[in-house]
Order: C-alpha cells, then sequence, then structure tokens
C-alpha cells in the first residue's frame, strides 16, 4: 500500500539542527542495518548451519520485506504518534535482538519471528531517516545524498569482515559483532528528536499496475532478489573455498557503487534523458543477468552492481514528470512497495528454482521480462501514478 508523507510538526530552529538530526538518524540505521545484509550473504551458503534448507532460506529472506509491505501502516502511526527518539530506541533494541538471535537460534520456525520483527524495524528507521533528512526544503537533496552514505558505510564494511569470519569461524560468531554494534546505535538514537508528526489521512484506493510498477517489480525481483540470493549460491558451487569472501566483497561494492555511482547516473539522466537512460541500462543489465547464469559470474556480478548503481536515482525524475502536483510524492512511495514486492518475491523464487532449474534458464528468462518492463515504461508516456 502507498506510504504516507510525513512533515515534522516541531519547528526547526536552523539547518544544522536538520543537519544533526539526519546523520544521527542515518547513523542509527547504518549501524543496525549490517545484522540484515550479512544474512543475505552467509544464509544461503551456509543454509544447513541455520538448520534450514535454500528454499527455507529464501523465504526468510523475503520475510522482512513482505511484513513491511503488510505492516506498514502501523508502523507509520506508531511513528508519527510517538516521534524518532522512542521509535527508533526500540528499533535498534530489537535488531540487536535479532542479530543475536541469527548468532543462536536454528530452524526455520526460530528464525521467521526474527526476521518478522526486522522488517517492522527497518520500516520505523527508514522512515526516520526519510522524513529528518527532508524536515526541511533547503538542503533536503544533501542531506538525503549524505544519508545515503552514512547508511551504507556500514554494511561496507560489515560484509567483507564477515565473509572472512565466516570462513575461518563459521557463520555465527560475526552476528554477535553485529549486535553490540545494533547497541551502540542506541547513543545515535537518544540524540533524535522525540516531536511527533503529523500524517495524512492514508488513501486505501487500488490501482492496477501501471509500466513503472511492473518495472519496479522486476528490478526488485531481479537485482535485489534473484541476484543476490544466486550470488551466494552459484558463487559456492564455483568457488567453493573462498565464494564467501568473493561475494561478500562484491555485496559490500553493491553499496560503494551506490555512494560513488548514484550521482554519475543522476547527470547523465540529466545530459540524456531519465527514460532513456532507464532503457539503455535496463537493456544492459539484461545482457550482464544472461551472462551471470550462462557461468560468467563475477565478470558479471561485478557489472550488475555498476548498472543497479548507475539506475537508482532514475525513477525518481520519471515519477516526478509524469506525476506533477501533490501526487508525486505518493507515486514514489508506490514504485518503492512495488519494488519491496518483488524484493520479497526474488529470494522465495531463488531458493525454489536454483536446486532444480538451469540457472541460464532462470536469468535469461527474468532477464527478458526486465527488458520488456524498461522498454514499456518508454513507449507508456501516459502512465499515471
Amino acid at each position: 500500500m502507498p506510504a504516507p508523507a510525513f512533515a515534522t510538526t516541531a519547528p526547526l530552529d536552523h539547518a544544522d539542527t536538520v543537519d544533526r538530526d539526519s546523520r544521527n538518524a542515518a547513523i542509527t540505521l547504518g549501524l543496525s542495518l549490517p545484522g540484515d545484509v550479512v544474512l543475505y550473504l552467509l544464509l544461503p551458503m551456509y543454509a544447513a548451519s541455520f538448520g534450514v534448507t535454500l528454499a527455507e532460506a529464501g523465504l526468510l529472506l523475503a520475510a522482512n520485506r513482505l511484513v513491511r509491505i503488510a505492516g506498514y501502516g502501523w508502523v507509520a502511526r506508531f511513528y508519527a504518534r510517538n516521534g524518532d527518539r522512542p521509535t527508533c530506541t526500540i528499533a535498534v533494541v530489537a535488531a540487536a535482538f535479532c542479530a543475536l538471535g541469527y548468532a543462536t537460534l536454528s530452524g526455520f520456525w526460530a528464525l521467521l519471528p526474527l526476521r518478522l520483527v526486522w522488517g517492522l524495524c527497518f520500516a520505523a528507521l527508514n522512515l526516520s531517516t526519510q522524513a529528518l533528512a527532508t524536515a526541511a526544503p533547503m538542503g533536503a537533496a544533501r542531506r538525503n545524498g549524505r544519508s545515503r552514505a552514512f547508511i551504507s558505510l556500514g554494511p561496507v564494511i560489515a560484509l567483507p569482515t564477515a565473509a572472512l569470519v565466516a570462513q575461518w569461524a563459521g557463520p555465527r560468531p560475526i552476528f554477535i559483532a553485529l549486535a553490540l554494534a545494533s547497541l551502540v546505535a542506541v547513543l545515535a538514537a537518544r540524540k533524535l528528536p522525540s516531536a511527533a508528526h503529523a500524517m495524512p489521512k492514508p488513501t486505501r484506493r487500488f490501482k492496477r499496475p501501471n509500466s513503472l510498477d511492473v518495472w519496479s517489480f522486476m528490478e526488485g525481483l531481479t537485482l535485489d532478489g534473484l541476484f543476490i540470493v544466486g550470488l551466494s549460491y552459484l558463487g559456492h558451487d564455483l568457488m567453493p573455498t573462498h565464494a564467501v569472501v568473493m561475494a561478500g566483497v562484491l555485496m559490500a561494492l553493491r553499496y560503494m557503487a551506490e555512494i560513488v555511482l548514484s550521482p554519475v547516473g543522476g547527470r547523465m539522466a540529466e545530459r540524456w534523458g531519465a527514460e532513456r537512460m532507464l532503457v539503455a541500462l535496463s537493456l544492459l543489465t539484461s545482457l550482464a543477468l544472461i551472462g551471470f547464469g550462462a557461468g560468467l559470474l563475477w565478470f558479471c556480478a561485478g557489472l550488475i552492481v555498476v548498472l543497479r548503481a548507475l539506475q537508482l536515482p532514475l525513477m525518481p525524475p520519471i515519477v516526478a514528470h509524469r506525476t506533477p502536483g501533490p501526487g508525486r510524492v505518493q507515486a514514489l512511495a508506490a514504485r518503492a512497495v512495488w519494488r519491496d514486492i518483488g524484493a520479497g518475491a526474488g529470494p522465495i523464487l531463488a531458493g525454489l528454482l536454483l536446486p532444480i532449474a538451469p540457472s541460464l534458464w532462470i536469468y535469461g528468462v527474468s532477464a527478458a521480462v526486465l527488458a520488456l518492463a524498461a522498454w514499456a515504461c518508454r513507449s507508456d508516456k501516459a502512465a499515471a501514478a
């Protein structure tokens, strides 16, 4: 369902206050996020160590996104009513317990509640970063860019470190350290403002997905779902002794690429047009996905990471062009929901299909659908939010 927009009700004294609050919110999420991204790395590759099958691992990795889609409205109301400091403090403490559970618990039914809790925690923390970064119009873009950098820094450090630790001591011990990092985030969360936020009444209208919805769904399905799980699963088969290190480095590169290359993608869109760049980069991504499934694993994985980072800034200007006026924020939120749906379905499909179907078939079909979805975005100029 579309995510509501927020506007802070407490007056802001000056830009430094807004900058400080945005920075603290980003640090809070950046310290809490590594437990989740490291699980994406280690769970498919060490599924037996966690007492689950690969299919169950896919369900567990998807659960946090699925519960976020279903429970977003409740989290939004809780956040708006209670403010950033109480909400984020609860979220980071719960995130620490989730990471501790990854280190100690085994089996699908023991891990599933942890994934559901984390999904709600991330929803709250992500809302805080977005609301505080846009609390004042002046400098909002700069704050959002810096916020992305702070958030990505935690995964960039945690992923290769976790890969090395897992190769040496197994997949479990690293989560104890990540639980402690989440507790450190309490210090940043306690510096956040406690003022409530105004929330408009949510709309409950259901609309048929348009071309932008379909592309967002396929991007989440392929790049945030099938690709990430396949990187761990196929990499372990091709390089069983060092696959976890290679996968960890590439996943960390994905976050580093967001910091470095997303501004480049934005400038390219301004020069050649966002829709044209979306089609071109999606077609290149489709070719890279085919190569990934055909066995050119590490080269194509690196190429996909670069192309994904270049694509990230393209959707907002397309949506803003097609949906001017007050519907813009709601339209942007709808695209995010469709991407979450795709990213939630991706690990489930990967867990079910990778053990039984040729990887070239899996990634070839998904690449073709992604390319068609991108082409539809170009031709459907009159798409409505």
